[in-house]
């Protein structure tokens, strides 16, 4: 996964040894994660953040890109996975924008259910899979069909198409008014925490690494209910020839998302009925 950090103005030539003991000696403890010497993460821009853990203190270090939105999604459960190898970490697989209850006068506490399964006939609800690195905050059992609030971004894998609307892979992409196509790969039954997307770009944030002083793009691309966070690599744009992504474009490829929770769960004395935090 080295190759994320490209999305964040690292180049593909960057030693990830000398990152890895910048954020090792500057950094600081990652919240929710295990102990401070084996999970640490350093700030850089707009939320944006370097992230290593290992899981024993004389194993290999990972590192990997994190992005700390303020926006919530609501994400209606149907499973939450372990994730192999790392126990801090876990797959949240659901229904994101499922829709509020009527009945429900605070629309603050939701569980969302369709008889017994999660259905994608609702309006505006749209199958999602993310990995949650805050796995510890989440209680031993998750009721089918609770609406968690969750803050996740995404990172490029690969762009396919940076362009106009009329040059969309899939004419699903049109059947809402967002315009907007998410999927995640395996579909429900075998997801990763990654996605094939289609999105129409709402507004293009530009920013420079500060340790590397190379720009890179904070992507909004429309969705149902909010807009998604999404950052690419501008080496791999350069190299296929695609333009720098811009308002009205649309993008397509396959991204993998990672964020934390924000609410929804249950608290002390309460079940499925929490309100967001």
């Amino acid at each position: 996964m080295d190759f994320l950090l490209e999305c964040i103005g690292f180049s593909p030539e960057q030693p990830l040894e000398e990152l890895i003991e910048l954020v090792r000696v500057q950094g600081e403890a990652a919240p929710w994660r295990g102990a401070p010497e084996n999970h640490r993460r350093l700030p850089l821009v707009d939320g944006l953040e370097l992230r290593i853990d290992r899981e024993t203190s004389d194993a290999d270090w990972n590192i990997l890109p994190h992005y700390v939105t303020k926006r919530r999604l609501r994400i209606a459960v149907d499973d939450i996975r372990s994730v192999p190898d790392s126990r801090f970490d876990a797959l949240l697989v659901g229904w994101a924008a499922p829709p509020v209850r009527e009945d429900d006068e605070s629309a603050n506490n939701l569980t969302w259910q369709h008889g017994n399964t999660l259905t994608s006939h609702a309006p505006g609800a749209y199958a999602i899979s993310t990995y949650l690195t805050d796995a510890r905050r989440l209680p031993n059992e998750v009721p089918h069909g609770l609406v968690l609030a969750v803050s996740i971004a995404g990172f490029a894998l690969d762009v396919s198409y940076l362009g106009a609307d009329s040059g969309a892979s899939d004419p699903r992409v049109f059947e809402n008014e967002d315009a907007a196509f998410i999927e995640p790969l395996g579909g429900l039954s075998e997801p990763g925490g990654c996605a094939d997307v289609s999105l129409r770009i709402q507004e293009v944030v530009p920013l420079v690494n500060p340790i590397t002083k190379q720009l890179f793009d904070r992507i909004e691309a429309c969705a149902p209910e909010r807009p998604h966070s999404l950052f690419v690599s501008r080496w791999q744009l350069e190299a296929d020839r695609l333009p720098q992504p811009r308002k009205g474009l649309r993008i397509e490829g396959t991204f993998m998302f990672t964020g934390r929770l924000a609410g929804g769960l249950p608290g002390p004395r309460r079940t499925a009925r929490g309100s967001f935090g």
